[in-house]
């Protein structure tokens, strides 16, 4: 296959021109502020890209640099692909091995997406607020996510999102930071069930909060998801809520939580006022709890194991 580079100043409207042309959309990345992407035509390949020098998407997973970190939830947006908004929950990444992003649709209504697959380790997606309509390889129909609901995406599942409410929000966290999003032009979703297939050693979960009751969690409540046992152990996943939690001790990867709403004291170091919107990463192996917490706090809890 013929291939080739071209540096443009707009990836947005290098895309327009070459897709005018007869081009299809082949791979692009990232997804939160998209610099790059693949288009093919009849045997002829065409890189296009706004940043020549960036690191491009590989299959090693980076070291996991571990760290304290806490992102505020006024910071700022940016324009991704598909017409979504990112605000990035993870600032330096832990070092290129996770991803969290708050992705928002403002105006709804039918999504610009494709049939698409990532090349990952872990990938979910939580609603915090609206809901999306989304359609999985060999799960059946299209299905309604509303806030609280989550599904965890395995590698290389086919997907797409069809559409959503005005101000959807979701989070979504993903290891290795930096994938690509691949189309697959052949499939047609929906297709097959195949409910008890696996991804990459995971299964789909497609987890619906309205359905799960709060249990108790170390001083608060929660409501479990099953990703340990849909990724057979690399992570775990809840929704808490409580004035006093105090969490136990972590010695995976990632420890990671983003307020969904109220507020509180997060007892670490010399302890963090948190509001609705914040993030944070506390490090492998430290002590921390939550304080305080406001009569409407709820807090969306990720950890993870050591990964390969």
């Amino acid at each position: 296959m013929n291939d080739r580079e071209i540096v443009c100043p707009n990836l947005d409207a290098a895309l327009e021109t070459w897709r005018g042309a007869g081009f299809r959309l082949d791979s692009i990345y990232p997804a939160d502020d998209p610099h790059t992407a693949v288009l093919t035509r009849e045997g002829e390949q065409v890189r296009l890209t706004s940043r020549p020098d960036a690191s491009r998407p590989t299959s090693r997973l980076p070291p996991f640099q571990p760290g304290f970190l806490l992102a505020r939830g006024d910071s700022s947006e940016s324009a991704g692909r598909a017409g979504m908004l990112y605000r990035d929950l993870i600032p330096g990444r832990s070092g290129g091995r996770y991803i969290a992003s708050l992705i928002s649709i403002p105006n709804g209504g039918p999504v610009a997406d494709w049939v698409h697959f990532h090349r990952i380790a872990l990938q979910l997606i939580y609603v915090r607020s609206g809901w999306v309509r989304v359609v999985y390889e060999n799960q059946g129909e299209p299905f309604v996510m509303r806030a609280g609901d989550l599904v965890l995406q395995p590698p290389q599942i086919r997907h797409r999102v069809l559409e959503s409410s005005a101000g959807l929000e979701v989070v979504e966290l993903g290891c290795p930071a930096l994938h690509e999003t691949l189309a697959d032009h052949e499939m047609v979703l929906p297709n097959a069930i195949n409910a008890e297939r696996t991804f990459g050693g995971q299964r789909f979960l497609h987890h619906v909060a309205a359905r799960t009751p709060w249990t108790n969690f170390h001083g608060g409540e929660a409501r479990e998801t099953g990703i340990c046992d849909a990724t057979g152990g690399l992570a775990e996943v809840r929704t808490i809520r409580g004035s006093q939690i105090d969490f136990p001790m972590h010695h995976g990867e990632l420890v990671f939580g983003f307020v969904l709403d109220g507020s509180a004291l997060l007892d670490f170091e010399d302890g963090f006022e948190l509001c609705a919107s914040d993030a944070f990463v506390i490090p492998p192996g430290a002590s921390w709890n939550i304080c305080d917490g406001s009569d409407d706090f709820r807090l969306l809890h990720v950890t993870s194991a050591q990964l390969g």
